[in-house]
């Protein structure tokens, strides 16, 4: 779909890139990595035809259409959401109202036979043909599905977009450049401004209906779950590696080893040329020899090894203070503007050491609470800070308490104390303000780079309870992997704002869920909020009576808790009583009733064994059956993404009874999974 061949691009001495060649072919998933300020973005330019390279060529094919979403453009603020989202589809808009004045014309004419008129329906029927073809009929719906898809509610949609950030905005753009379907997708950082329900649904989009994508990222699970390609650019040369990330990251630290034992090979052969030719200078028999060894010396081509990984250097914070046992308490702590309710009753309490992730979606209320919780903005209810606590907080508008008139150097040389200050330039290094940049004043710092150098200096202050509010927008996979380190060998409390799913795995315990007002707990790790997420999407907490809350086990009872007509309402218990319930006081004991009991048990164990047998036979084929209408579904996604599906009622009809079919089926299986468990009890 696209040729490159021998790019070459110049900013200064040295190139970013040259001698390029590759091709980006349909349904290509290519991640495009190496290091802040290798070209990345620049290369995405020209591939999209908005820059021009110093050498080389990069041929489209004229019928290709190319959509790119760049980090930073300029945003319309005169329309709604719908109507800026509506204009992907200007063109279309265009075609049907030339297929309503042809449709106009036709109605008035009466020159039946004439060949303008002929002429005129052959013209409308070919235009109304491909107007169909593109799906012209459901382009709304479509609309609709994306934008909230991207996180946007119904209600949204009529909003005026100079109402919401530009994180918003440009969640807008990069809806108008999905609903154009275009041929080739590019792609610079598409996930900094998206939660992680919106980055979800975009990582499937792009699998189920992309047709060829370029994206440059630093959120290292959504390139491994889209991509199947990556191109690194390194060292003036573009390396293409035809698997996804992780193995990438596996295959470049083999080469890399290679070009260090190649490297020290030749510095050998080097210094042994060196010292032949010193040796025998100036010896008339051995001229001829030491001429030989200078040609094969000026030869030589140096042998250059990729830039050093430095994400294996480790950062820790400085010691502090014991902080008191309960960092942070909330107790029905409240938020609203006017009668717009932020999150309510929210009660809660973080205990010292812990590591907690506030996830949702934008707007839920994540900032909000942290604000209350540094004293920033009045709340409701009651929000206790605990003994001794010394917190160091991350927004993004602590870039702008930066002092202008300092340089990088000293700005991080202020706080740093002891040992650390001999490891300055390392530090700055792997945030990407090695060599030169470490000069640079910080008023001449965009604004990802001034994110990122205040990083660095609250990394060096000591503090017990540290809150970061979205820390990794602006730092590449190799300095992320710094602050992870750096955070998990942290002795205090720890709360993070993130949609990074990779940055938070492994790092937190616990994960506050914000939505719909209210703040819901849940134990363990991000993957496994998810997975239960997706459990709960199959209307798992909408389900029937669960055997726990009949009051009695299922052995004792005698009747099976789903088939428990009867609850005590004051008590919440089954109300049941099995014959030899009631009369297990009346029970006579005979001589013989020892050896009778145990050859009951004996029975009983053996039906238990059968019964046991059975269910985790049934389970097995109900887990068949759910994974059999799932695939399904996956199906009818895919076919649902496209024009003719989207409008097709019957693969909707199809759609949502296996929905619905999938929800019994899945009660089913957990009526069976606690049935077994009773039984095993």
């Amino acid at each position: 779909m696209i040729s490159v061949e021998g790019l070459k691009v110049e900013f200064g001495v040295k190139p970013l890139f040259a001698n390029a060649s590759f091709v980006v072919n349909d349904r290509d998933r290519i991640a495009l990595v190496g290091k802040n300020g290798a070209g990345k973005s620049t290369l995405l330019k020209i591939l999209c035809g908005q820059q021009r390279p110093t050498e080389g060529v990069v041929a489209v094919p004229n019928d290709t259409t190319i959509g790119y979403l760049p980090q930073v453009m300029i945003l319309q603020d005169d329309t709604t959401v719908r109507e800026e989202a509506r204009k992907a589809f200007a063109g279309m808009i265009q075609l049907k109202e030339r297929l309503d004045r042809m449709n106009n014309e036709l109605s008035v004419r009466t020159d039946y036979e004439s060949d303008e008129y002929m002429s005129l329906v052959e013209r409308y029927t070919e235009e109304h043909e491909r107007y169909l073809m593109m799906g012209a009929e459901n382009y709304e719906a479509e609309i609709e599905r994306t934008l909230m898809g991207l996180g946007f509610t119904r209600t949204d949609l009529e909003r005026p977009t100079n109402e919401f950030s530009g994180g918003w905005r440009m969640r807008v753009e990069l809806a108008k450049i999905l609903l154009q379907k275009p041929d080739v997708l590019l792609l610079d950082e598409p996930t900094n401004h998206l939660d992680i329900e919106s980055i979800q649904w975009l990582e499937q989009f792009l699998i189920q209906t992309a047709k060829a994508v370029v994206l440059v990222s630093h959120d290292r699970a959504f390139i491994n779950n889209v991509t199947n390609r990556t191109l690194e650019i390194s060292c003036g040369k573009i390396i293409d590696y035809q698997v996804k990330y992780d193995e990438y990251v596996q295959l470049r630290k083999e080469r890399r080893e290679q070009q260090i034992r190649a490297y020290e090979n030749q510095q050998k052969e080097i210094a042994e040329m060196k010292a032949f030719i010193e040796r025998f200078r100036y010896k008339p028999t051995k001229a001829v020899q030491v001429q030989q060894k200078i040609k094969q010396l000026e030869k030589i081509v140096p042998i250059e090894i990729d830039e050093v990984d430095r994400s294996a250097m480790r950062l820790k914070f400085p010691p502090c203070l014991r902080s008191g046992d309960y960092p942070v308490i909330c107790e029905e702590v409240g938020k609203s503007y006017g009668e717009h309710t932020v999150f309510t009753d929210v009660s809660f309490t973080i205990k010292r050491g812990e590591k907690v992730a506030f996830v949702g979606k934008n707007g839920e209320g994540k900032s909000t609470l942290v604000k209350c919780i540094m004293g920033e903005i009045p709340f409701t209810g009651s929000l206790k800070i605990g003994h001794n606590i010394q917190i160091g907080y991350f927004a993004q508008n602590q870039a702008q308490l930066l002092d202008e008139s300092l340089s990088v150097f000293d700005t991080i040389d202020r706080v740093a104390k002891g040992d650390i200050r001999l490891r300055i330039n390392d530090i700055l290094g792997a945030f990407m303000f090695g060599g030169e940049n470490a000069d640079k004043k910080v008023k001449v710092l965009s604004g990802g780079e001034r994110s990122r150098l205040a990083m660095i200096r609250l990394l060096l202050e000591p503090v017990n309870l540290l809150i970061l509010d979205e820390p990794t927008n602006h730092l590449d996979m190799q300095s992320k992997d710094v602050l992870k380190e750096a955070i998990k060998a942290f002795d205090g409390t720890v709360i993070l704002v993130s949609h990074d799913r990779e940055f938070l795995d492994g790092l937190v315990t616990k994960v506050y869920e914000f939505g719909g007002g209210m703040v819901k707990e849940h134990l363990g790790g991000i993957y496994d909020f998810l997975r239960r997420k997706k459990i709960e999407s199959l209307d798992e907490l909408s389900r029937g009576v669960r055997s726990e809350e009949c009051g009695v086990r299922n052995d004792e009872c005698g009747v099976r808790s789903e088939e428990c007509g009867v609850r005590d309402d004051n008590k919440n218990k089954c109300s049941v009583k099995t014959e030899s319930q009631s009369n297990s006081h009346s029970t006579l004991h005979t001589p013989h009733s020892s050896s009778l009991t145990s050859k009951l048990a004996y029975l009983e164990r053996k039906e238990q064994q059968k019964k046991v047998k059975r269910m985790e036979k049934s389970i097995k084929e109900q887990e068949e059956k759910i994974m059999k209408l799932e695939d399904r579904i996956k199906e009818l996604d895919a076919i649902l993404c496209t024009p003719e599906g989207a409008s097709d009622m019957t693969v909707v009809t199809e759609y949502t009874s296996i929905k619905k079919l999938i929800d019994q089926e899945t009660e089913r299986w957990e009526r069976l999974c606690e049935e077994l468990d009773q039984i095993t009890q």
